[in-house]
């Protein structure tokens, strides 16, 4: 991929102290020329642990401390910058449940706050995580993020003069980031019992570095609106654990409030709105006739209108010695930090 409009420029990572942004800056700083990468979130501890990583980039690597519920704050940090990831979010599905005004703060007022931003300061383009809980979502972290697309998808109709673009990436399980099943299950193997939900339960999985991918075609494709779903294997969060360890024991603990037995990331109703490409999928948005533009289409086929993408009927599926190499190599990488 050869995305020249990184070349020269400024990009700004929110929430970027988390694992995207410990993917994202490293890879960009190696594929791009750009002239600076801030790394904008409100925690200074992970700042100064992540800072510590850049000690011979600091003229490119930039920290800034700042929270997306601050508006002020994010035009502050936008000033005279050229690309927007929008990454900082309240994720962990129990704790949303049990924070519901927290977590509408951040997931949703912040996202206003981040669009009005990049509106106001003249943000070339942002693009937005998304997950495949915001697909149907029946906890308040996927019905808080189904709420962020929209307005993403919708901030490209105020743009007017400035001309910025948004878009949104959404894809599954990112093996080993903050809070997801592999590290928690790598501890729990060491007492020698790893606590699953369902046997049955299954998930998409996606490396950070197929993450930062998707993002990155996301800024070179789009026109503005469109949902990025990346096509990626499913495995069940019993092999999930057999990878991580053929020995431990597996202990059923039954599923946790706001958890689905399986995740979707296009549904039926978004179908015939979704066309599909070699990689991924591309769902255009519903509003102003944008899904009829040719410019936004180019070459996908239009999907089935009984189309769904859900990691139970998933045509691609992980196999567990496959997982294992890759934790293993995971588990190698950790040692040397």
């Amino acid at each position: 991929m050869d995305f020249i409009m990184f070349e020269g420029s400024t990009i700004l990572v929110t929430g970027g102290t988390g694992s995207f942004g410990n993917a994202f800056v490293p890879m960009v700083l190696e594929k791009y020329n750009i002239k600076k990468i801030i790394i904008y979130s409100r925690d200074e501890m992970k700042q100064w642990e992540m800072a510590k990583k850049f000690v011979h980039e600091e003229e490119r690597v930039r920290f800034f401390i700042g929270d997306v519920r601050d508006k002020e704050r994010l035009r502050r940090a936008m000033t005279d910058v050229d690309y927007v990831v929008h990454a900082a979010a309240t994720k962990i599905v129990p704790t949303a449940e049990y924070n519901p005004f927290e977590c509408v703060k951040t997931n949703i007022n912040g996202a206003m706050n981040v669009i009005d931003a990049c509106l106001d300061t003249g943000v070339k383009r942002c693009v937005a995580l998304s997950t495949d809980k915001a697909s149907s979502p029946i906890n308040l972290y996927g019905a808080t993020k189904l709420c962020s697309d929209k307005l993403f998808i919708a901030g490209n109709a105020y743009s007017g003069f400035t001309g910025t673009k948004f878009a949104v990436v959404r894809y599954g399980n990112v093996m080993c980031s903050r809070g997801s099943v592999i590290p928690l299950f790598l501890e729990q193997a060491k007492s020698g019992n790893i606590t699953i939900t369902d046997g049955s339960m299954t998930r998409f999985m996606i490396t950070l570095e197929q993450g930062v991918e998707l993002v990155w075609h996301a800024f070179e494709d789009m026109v503005g609106g469109e949902i990025y779903v990346k096509k990626i294997p499913s495995m069940t969060v019993s092999d999930i654990a057999k990878a991580v360890s053929e020995v431990t024991k597996q202990t059923i603990i039954g599923i946790r409030p706001g958890e689905k037995l399986h995740e979707q990331m296009i549904g039926i109703e978004d179908a015939v709105y979704t066309y599909e490409y070699d990689s991924y999928y591309k769902i255009l948005p519903q509003i102003h006739g944008w899904c009829d533009d040719v410019n936004r289409i180019k070459n996908g086929k239009h999907v089935e209108p009984s189309f769904s993408y859900t990691s139970d009927s998933n045509t691609e599926w992980m196999e567990i010695p496959t997982l294992r190499d890759w934790v293993e190599d995971y588990k190698g990488k950790m040692e040397k930090v």
